[in-house]
């Protein structure tokens, strides 16, 4: 049979993070309480926000966003293990391994550029006070989330577009829970030159470009902040930033842990568990980080608690 045949009705099978079946049901308990945690502490960030008129900032309207893309990352991801887990089995079809490898580098590329967004809000909100609500207007609040989006689609479709030119034969096992673009690619047994060069140049670009404008929007602050006479001043300025700092080092920290881990050949096993820090934890925390740092969304979250009780 020929190697474009085959990958027509192939399967490719997930590893997952254990090859011990008795570990099986901690995983599968473990991993649906994290997703639960982080679909309704998202939810619960939007739903906050949305109900509160004084939250109807360009801040919480990217942090609204950000929880959104973070309740559909994680569902990328762990929906397919836990079905794997419940039904014993590994498998995971072609179309189904590429339709998962695009709608993870669509989520993982939004959460980079809307990280990189809110960098931009908090420079021009500490740096031009005076201007922030005519340079940060609705208008471009709705085209950077759009922008955003578009970059992070057209990203996916490049690489899922050449995904199909890829032929697999045999030995079809990801050392992953869910289809990474990376692995993938090391099952192929075509030439996959081209995709390594995309998928390298890509990262590059849509990873390292907002990385660095988060970089340079917090060197503009610091800067700012520095020529500010009052100590409380700065302070009070710089808090807005805590959280937003606290996540971007996260999401970056595990990302990169992840890459570092890749080129420095470590296990696959370890590889696994370096991926769920990014692709799990990342979301599971951001409601927390953001809620418990900041008053504002504490008391949204209050009354919002409050108002559905009183329906009850």
């Amino acid at each position: 049979m020929e190697t474009g045949n085959q990958t027509a009705v192939i399967e490719f099978f997930l590893l997952g993070l254990s090859q011990n079946p008795a570990l099986e049901p901690f995983l599968f308990g473990t991993f649906l309480t994290m997703y639960l945690i982080t679909v309704s502490g998202n939810l619960l960030i939007i739903l906050a926000i949305s109900s509160d008129p004084h939250l109807h900032t360009p801040m919480y309207f990217f942090l609204s966003n950000l929880s959104l893309t973070d309740i559909c990352f994680c569902t990328t991801t762990i929906i397919k293990m836990l079905v794997n887990i419940q039904t014993q089995s590994k498998s995971i079809s072609y179309t189904g391994c590429l339709t998962q490898i695009c709608f993870v580098l669509i989520f993982a590329c939004l959460e980079n550029c809307l990280l990189a967004v809110m960098a931009y809000d908090r420079y021009v909100a500490i740096c031009h006070p005076l201007r922030y609500m005519a340079i940060i207007n609705p208008h471009l609040c709705a085209l950077l989330i759009l922008l955003s989006l578009c970059i992070s689609m057209v990203n996916a479709l490049l690489h899922s577009l050449m995904m199909l030119c890829v032929s697999f034969c045999t030995d079809l096992e990801i050392p992953q829970f869910f289809c990474e673009l990376s692995q993938v690619l090391k099952l192929a047994c075509s030439d996959t030159l081209l995709n390594n060069i995309l998928l390298y140049f890509m990262t590059s670009v849509l990873g390292g470009g907002p990385f660095l404008g988060i970089i340079f929007s917090y060197m503009q602050i610091v800067s700012s902040l520095l020529k500010m006479p009052s100590t409380g001043g700065r302070y009070k300025a710089f808090s807005t930033c805590g959280s937003h700092l606290s996540v971007v080092s996260l999401f970056y920290g595990t990302g990169f842990g992840v890459y570092l881990s890749s080129a420095a050949s470590l296990s696959s096993q370890k590889s696994a568990v370096a991926s769920v820090m990014y692709t799990v934890v990342t979301p599971l925390l951001n409601p927390f980080i953001y809620s418990l740092r900041n008053k504002d969304m504490m008391e949204a979250l209050r009354k919002l608690i409050l108002r559905t009780c009183s329906f009850h």
